[in-house]
């Protein structure tokens, strides 16, 4: 995401865009956080009400998408790496192990809420029902180990309109890229059950098959800037975008979503994860900071009073955990215990 830098009272919020890196976690009086872009609105509104509350304490958020952020996190421990880092995926087992090898070894895991991977279309738009299988024979390279050739939705599916495939979306870099394959390009892909099989037999292969994107100019990458995508979606009625959640919410009176299997994304089909699109959301902290940086403890355990039912992050556009999932997550905000890393993928 790049936008303008926006300047609150004694709270910086920064944006970049990819992967640059920028100054120091500063003194002990400042939290830097780094990620995605998705959950920077959710990181900014708490650093907003945290630094009202402790004047004297400097937040620093910059959005970089969830892989640049990661590698900034993992870079190192002290005062140039960051505290905090957010992510619309969980951290990868070769994320961990570069944190690790760099020194940061104590990697406290928060889960924060529930997003949904949302596809968007102008309001104007002809309404577009999509299923995971028409989504991935639109936009993989190679689908099912052949040339992809379609140009319009109903090369794909002979039921979609002659609407020609344009779709903006996170570059590599993005969690929400991340949640693209995993979610819906490879579910799509496996409703062929060759490629389903192939994945025991030939992972590698099948991982490429399944979630390698086309590159002529179909799927177009529209880096961090998921305000200036939604923009764009919104002044071309043959264009889809794809980000979270919390943009559709914020930006109803210019686009609509686009339903996948029949299943609108909402708050409530995102919590009872019926909506294909469901993901949850983290941040990162490094324990390392913890006790040189006492404001980190008191900063988690603040997001941790604002993500709930009703509050602030839920009117941004997060939706909260419930039941089980909701106590846990408040006790690990509490209790802060490191991530074992031989459960990660």
């Amino acid at each position: 995401m790049s936008k303008l830098p926006l300047i609150f009272p004694a709270i910086l919020l920064l944006t970049a865009c990819g992967g640059g890196s920028s100054g120091g976690g500063g003194s002990t009086g400042q939290i830097k956080v780094v990620g995605s872009s998705t959950v920077y609105p959710f990181t900014t509104a708490v650093a907003e009400a945290f630094q009202r509350d402790n004047p004297g304490t400097t937040v620093i958020v910059e959005s970089t998408g969830t892989g640049a952020g990661m590698k900034l996190f993992c870079a190192g421990v002290g005062g140039d790496t960051p505290d905090v880092a957010n992510a619309s995926r969980q951290i990868k087992k070769s994320e961990y192990d570069s944190c690790v090898k760099n020194g940061v070894k104590s990697i406290i895991e928060v889960p924060i809420g529930i997003d949904g991977l949302t596809f968007i279309e102008d309001k104007g738009a002809t309404p577009l029902n999509l299923t995971v299988k028409d989504i991935y024979g639109a936009l993989a390279a190679n689908p099912y180990g052949k040339p992809n050739t379609a140009k319009t939705w109903h090369d794909v599916n002979p039921a979609l309109p002659e609407r020609k495939i344009r779709v903006m979306g996170p570059p590599p870099t993005s969690g929400t890229r991340d949640s693209l394959a995993d979610l819906i390009l490879t579910k799509g892909c496996e409703t062929d059950p060759a490629m389903k099989a192939l994945k025991a037999s030939d992972e590698k292969r099948q991982k490429d098959i399944c979630t390698k994107v086309r590159e002529d100019g179909v799927y177009i990458e529209a880096g961090e800037n998921d305000n200036l995508l939604v923009q764009k979606v919104s002044v071309d009625i043959n264009t889809i975008g794809v980000l979270g959640f919390s943009y559709l919410d914020e930006n109803a009176d210019k686009v609509k979503a686009v339903s996948l299997a029949g299943v609108a994304p909402t708050e409530e089909t995102i919590s009872n994860l019926t909506y294909p699109g469901s993901r949850k959301l983290y941040i990162y902290i490094k324990g390392e900071h913890l006790a040189v940086k006492p404001k980190l403890k008191e900063f988690v355990a603040a997001y941790s009073k604002l993500w709930g039912k009703g509050g602030r992050l839920e009117k941004r556009g997060l939706v909260p955990f419930g039941g089980a999932d909701a106590s846990s997550a408040v006790a690990q905000a509490t209790a802060l215990t490191p991530l074992d890393g031989s459960t990660l993928k």
